[in-house]
């Protein structure tokens, strides 16, 4: 059936809508090619848009001939403002964004593992509060929030787990008090740091792929034909508890001791960096095992005018073995054709750990697959939660109003 003319108008604004998101301002010359709307629809829609605050002639697009058409239109970029948040076990990282997702503000704040919890929940709201109030935001539209843990499916709140602090569950609540009329929303920092890599970062070009967490704790996201995938409960990816060959035991369901996070978690990292005689010194909140896996790499480059270090090459190698063997399991099972390394330490590995990967899956499984080094660095969290912000803002702000 043929669309009536609210549904019709909706979707044709939407469309310009998602345009000059995407590319920026535009004249009504152009949104009439990208689009393939009439001239006249096109001026409708122009119109409407103005009306209603979203969009504004933001210049002239410098041709020659002045009339209408030259004006460029851009999204009201100050419509709303956004917070993400990238929430760790020792401390906090803020941004604020207009609703283009240009940043305003960002600011940190490290949380002593003493700290209890209402002072934590205080100076993390604080944080969110000075951040806001650098950017000009008198009140915020969405927040996104990235934590590690199980996000409850039907909820969105954080799952009650014994390995985080009681400050994590509290702060949802406690930004959603102070600021009542924000959209917020929390989501696991893997699955963020995925959507991240698949938007800005290093699978752009891939609608189906695994993003392995290496850091303090073991983790994956899988994003199968573009969608990002959850499970039932939540806990797609939770591959620390995967049981795998080199433990003294198995894992329980409270506990991921004797599963892969046993082989290929920082403390596991840090004792197999001891036993080959690695030692660094880590960068302000950088997790030791990170420290200890970048010092590593760059002792096992030749970029150093001389030979590398036996004892480095023997550690890369043997953290490669252990990273191949659960990376084979997810392979094996999704054939995502591409894995990324991320976390703390997939970062510091960069593109010789994975490397070292690639080639013991190439040896280990007929499933051909690429492995990549996140690109994104330490931000992808933060960026993740702000591409999650943004487009929830979006969906609400670029929605057809209610009759």
């Amino acid at each position: 059936m043929p669309a009536s003319p609210r549904t019709a108008r909706a979707i044709n604004d939407r469309l310009a809508l998602d345009l000059l998101q995407r590319e920026g301002p535009l004249t009504a010359g152009r949104l009439k090619q990208l689009t393939g709307l009439s001239r006249p629809t096109v001026a409708d829609l122009v119109e409407r848009l103005t009306v209603s605050g979203l969009i504004e002639v933001a210049g002239e697009s410098g041709e020659q001939r002045r009339g209408p058409n030259a004006k460029l239109y851009g999204i009201v970029a100050g419509r709303a403002h956004l917070a993400a948040l990238d929430v760790r076990t020792e401390g906090v990282a803020v941004l604020v964004s207009d609703l283009l997702g240009r940043v305003l503000a960002e600011a940190s704040v490290p949380i002593g593992d003493g700290t209890g919890t209402g002072p934590a929940v205080e100076q993390a709201v604080g944080l969110v509060e000075r951040a806001a109030k650098e950017a000009g935001a008198e009140r915020l539209h969405t927040v996104g929030i990235g934590v590690p843990g199980l996000i409850d499916p039907a909820g969105g709140e954080l799952r009650d787990s014994g390995g985080l602090p009681e400050w994590h569950r509290r702060l949802m609540a406690a930004l959603q008090e102070r600021y009542p009329e924000a959209r917020v929303g929390v989501e696991n920092e893997t699955n963020l740091a995925a959507l991240a890599e698949q938007r800005d970062g290093a699978a752009r070009d891939r609608d189906t792929f695994v993003l392995l967490w290496l850091g303090l704790g073991i983790g994956a996201a899988v994003v199968l034909d573009g969608t990002l995938r959850r499970g039932v409960s939540g806990g797609a990816g939770e591959i620390g508890f995967l049981p795998v060959p080199g433990t003294s035991g198995l894992p329980s369901a409270t506990d991921c001791d004797g599963g892969f996070h046993s082989v290929a978690g920082a403390a596991a990292v840090a004792a197999l960096a001891a036993r080959h005689g690695v030692t660094a010194v880590p960068e302000g909140l950088e997790p030791h095992a990170a420290a200890l896996v970048r010092e590593a790499v760059r002792r096992s480059s030749t970029d150093r005018g001389g030979q590398p270090d036996p004892a480095a090459e023997r550690f890369l190698d043997e953290l490669a073995d252990r990273v191949a063997v659960g990376a084979a399991a997810v392979v094996s099972v999704l054939d995502p054709g591409c894995l990324v390394l991320a976390g703390e330490v997939g970062r510091a590995g960069a593109g010789t750990l994975a490397a070292r990967v690639q080639h013991r899956l190439t040896r280990m499984s007929p499933l051909a697959t690429e492995v990549r080094p996140s690109t994104l660095g330490g931000g992808a969290v933060l960026r993740g939660a702000l591409l999650t912000a943004r487009d929830r803002a979006q969906d609400v702000l670029f929605a057809p109003p209610e009759r």
